[in-house]
């Protein structure tokens, strides 16, 4: 305890030559929030190993340079948000209930993880000129569009789905609603207010959303989540 009464905060002695893999990842945790916070030019590398209680030095070894930090990073938050996604099992469920429960569930993915938010935001300032580096990102990305193509060809087959439903499209759509409700949150609320933010609300939207997404594929769907009070 310090002489506050507050917890110390976390040291971080993790041992390079008894755990690499454990410094390796105590490095991109603390990278992803510097990233996040300053972009590929402010983030400060001094900064990161000092927080690291590693160098420099060590990074680079790790890492190769700067950018080779930042790519990782891009990586591991991918592959974070994904693997919440690819735990979701709804082979068995009717597939309007699956399409709607993978709407919810990357909706909240997204709610969870400003940290991504922010750094695929960056990496549009950059073209993607980082992301179109990695082999690892489109394998990824890959899994979401493979479980969304089964559901929808589980729907056509079932009569419940117009032919025109498109596994890619469907992503483009539920991201699009997930990702601005995380990216444009500090400025929607600074001009409207944050009533959408509260909890309520944002169970509210998640509902409206799978709708919205629902009501675009599925033959004769009737929205049943409009009308319903968005305060908090």
């Amino acid at each position: 305890m310090d002489v506050g009464g507050k917890p110390a905060p976390k040291t971080r002695k993790t041992s390079w030559k008894k755990d690499p893999a454990a410094v390796k990842e105590d490095i991109l945790e603390v990278a992803t929030i510097a990233f996040a916070a300053h972009g590929l030019s402010g983030a400060n590398i001094n900064e990161i190993a000092a927080k690291t209680e590693t160098s420099k030095r060590m990074i680079y070894y790790y890492f190769g340079d700067k950018e080779g930090l930042y790519c990782q990073v891009l990586e591991r938050v991918y592959a974070s948000l994904r693997s919440s996604e690819d735990k979701l099992n709804v082979a068995g469920l009717d597939p309007v209930a699956a399409l709607r429960r993978l709407v919810h569930a990357t909706f909240d993915a997204h709610a969870n993880a400003p940290h991504f938010i922010r750094l695929v935001m960056i990496e549009n300032i950059h073209n993607a000129d980082y992301l179109r580096k990695s082999e690892i990102v489109p394998q990824l990305n890959r899994s979401i569009i493979v479980k969304l193509e089964e559901v929808c060809a589980r729907g056509k087959a079932a009569g419940q789905f117009r032919e025109g439903a498109n596994a890619l499209q469907l992503h483009w759509l539920i991201s699009a609603f997930s990702f601005y409700n995380v990216s444009n949150k500090a400025t929607f609320s600074a001009s409207f207010g944050g009533a959408l933010f509260g909890k309520p609300a944002q169970e509210q939207l998640k509902a409206q959303v799978a709708d919205m997404v629902l009501a675009a594929v599925v033959i004769g769907y009737d929205p049943v989540a409009w009308g319903a009070d968005q305060s908090d």
